[in-house]
């Protein structure tokens, strides 16, 4: 069964989704807690999710971008916002669709249907899955999952991006540029701590699926992709 979550502050709007999204027959997960959003996606693991932009604290866009980091599941904003401005920001800022309030729950079921299909249904099976191979360890960028040796571990998306530049360019070094350019855009200011702090991530993923040591820091220049083959 897929889980739909749902993101939105008024109780009436949530419940009257909720209602007519598990018609169909569809799980749902909702948030009541507004500070504890990303809590609720971890644990639910939704394959889609509708989101408000009016918010308390942070504002959709906000929350659009941090599930971006983890995740490539649909979203789709529903708003009383109607400016062309509105829209396209929900766009540039990670979404897959716009719904204006008041909304039909037919035309919101449409265009779950369609975003699920998409992404996982019958539109979905004739694009072949990319993935990436390197001494038995191979990585799945759009599940966001990384195996070896009958092993498995989930990634956030920059633990992801980071793993995919490094195995695009092994056996060579991945220069510290190519990773900050693969991981933020220019309007984003990244100090070094910052990299540091996501190779130490990669590299703890790497060693709870049984590889040690698995990026090696190749001092002024960047990071390279140990050998597997020598792991027992």
């Amino acid at each position: 069964m897929q889980t739909i979550m749902i993101v939105e502050d008024d109780p009436k709007i949530s419940k009257h989704l909720q209602d007519y999204i598990e018609k169909y027959g569809y799980q749902v997960a909702f948030v009541t807690d507004f500070e504890r959003i990303m809590d609720v996606f971890q644990n639910s693991k939704p394959d889609l999710v509708l989101l408000d932009i009016n918010l308390p604290s942070y504002d959709g866009y906000y929350w659009c971008r941090q599930i971006r980091k983890e995740s490539t599941c649909p979203v789709i904003f529903i708003s009383a916002r109607t400016g062309e401005m509105d829209q396209v920001m929900a766009l540039e800022n990670g979404g897959d669709d716009f719904i204006t309030k008041p909304f039909s729950a037919e035309i919101v079921m449409a265009k779950i249907r369609s975003q699920l299909r998409r992404a996982y249904g019958e539109y979905a099976q004739d694009v072949k899955e990319r993935f990436l191979e390197v001494e038995g360890l191979k990585l799945l960028p759009e599940r966001l999952e990384l195996t070896f040796a009958g092993k498995d571990t989930f990634l956030s998306k920059k633990e992801a991006d980071i793993i995919e530049t490094i195995m695009n360019r092994y056996p060579r070094v991945a220069g510290r540029e190519d990773l900050l350019e693969k991981l933020w855009d220019d309007q984003t200011y990244v100090d070094e701590n910052t990299l540091n702090v996501n190779i130490t991530r990669v590299r703890k993923k790497l060693q709870s699926i049984g590889i040690e040591d698995g990026v090696e820091t190749v001092r002024g220049v960047g990071y390279r992709l140990k050998s597997m083959l020598n792991e027992e």
